[in-house]
């Protein structure tokens, strides 16, 4: 199977205004693309990547000889076409808004390849093509890959790419295990196993807010308002890292010992509709563990079941089938009918549990 790894490249300055240049070309490419596209469809003509990609080459790259500098991959402005393309296509199909314009500094990224060749990869250092030799701060597995994407956050790059990596195989402790997320504990198993929610982003919020009130008071265009913006940056990457960290630890967990599990099929939009518990919801990340849960239950041998979204699994007694109201502030599960009394959370996880003998 095709898995992906990023890591984080360590760079000097010179090598920073590099990957810079990149991004810009990348932006900029995708800026046209998307501008030149609006005003074809106007124009009652229907645009597609590839009339963009054989305009732009033939008579508008021609023009910016900034873009054919020395030491850029040409690579960069064919993807640039590329995500346009599959940016639309996403829109069209209702999977995605309506694509936006680029700006500098916010999710720069590019992508270069070797005109076809496998790039060669391992260790911690990688010769980019075109680019040079970079180095990461972490050995990379040894490997080839068709493209790489690189990306900055904060002030920090970053190389992403995708290998094919074996199905590991590993003997399971438990048959069936049922996930109940919420917010109080993130993630409750019926096999009486509990994951605390560590809330990152409440834990941090009261030093976001001194470091976005000092953002704001920076006078704007000056070094001291960029300084600020960065450092406003890194701690927004810290929490999103503590965030995933904490996912990836649940989520490797559950496949590697587990051979079944059985989770919900939340509807996170919607519950993101109150707003009483919206901020909540969002550092959970619900979104996130089950996109890690799919792809390593692949990667581990298990199997994925999603309860259906209507399954009253909070409402029912695990020891009788008894159904009853359940609301949200009532944190222990009393059966109405045999008496049975135990936590709300692992309840509905035992519930989830018995779906996949069903």
């Amino acid at each position: 199977m095709l898995l992906s790894i990023k890591t984080k490249l360590k760079l000097n300055e010179s090598q920073k205004t590099m990957m810079s240049k990149h991004a810009g070309i990348a932006r900029f490419t995708y800026n046209w693309g998307l501008a030149t596209w609006q005003n074809l469809y106007n124009d009652g003509l229907k645009p597609d990547k590839y009339l963009l990609k054989k305009f732009f080459n033939n008579h508008v790259k021609p023009e910016y000889t900034w873009i054919k500098e020395k030491g850029i991959c040409q690579k960069i402005t064919q993807y640039a076409f590329d995500n346009l393309g599959n940016a639309f296509q996403r829109f069209f199909k209702g999977q995605g808004k309506y694509p936006r314009f680029k700006k500098k500094g916010i999710n720069d990224s590019f992508t270069i390849d070797a005109s076809g060749k496998p790039i060669p990869v391992g260790g911690k250092s990688i010769k980019l093509p075109t680019i040079g030799w970079v180095r990461t701060y972490e050995c990379l597995p040894h490997t080839t890959c068709k493209s790489i994407t690189i990306s900055r956050t904060a002030d920090s790059w970053f190389i992403a790419f995708t290998y094919e990596q074996e199905h590991e195989l590993i003997a399971k402790k438990h048959s069936v295990v049922g996930v109940d997320l919420g917010v109080k504990e993130l993630a409750t198993l019926s096999t009486g196993v509990v994951f605390a929610n560590p809330k990152h982003y409440k834990q941090n919020l009261a030093q976001l807010k001194r470091l976005s009130k000092r953002h704001c008071r920076k006078e704007k265009g000056s070094n001291n308002r960029h300084k600020s913006k960065i450092k406003l940056a890194k701690h927004h990457a810290k929490i999103t890292n503590l965030r995933k960290d904490t996912l990836h630890k649940i989520t490797t967990y559950l496949c590697k010992n587990h051979a079944k599990i059985v989770v919900e099929d939340l509807n996170v939009s919607g519950m993101m509709s109150n707003h009483n518990l919206a901020q909540a919801i969002a550092d959970c990340g619900f979104y996130e563990f089950k996109r890690q849960l799919e792809y390593k239950a692949q990667k581990f041998g298990c199997e994925i079941i999603v309860a259906d979204r209507w399954y009253p699994s909070s409402k029912t007694c695990s020891v009788c089938g008894h159904q009853q109201e359940m609301p949200l502030k009532q944190r222990v599960f009393q059966c109405g009918n045999c008496g049975y009394s135990i936590d709300r959370d692992l309840n509905a996880s035992i519930n989830l549990s018995r779906l996949a003998k069903a």
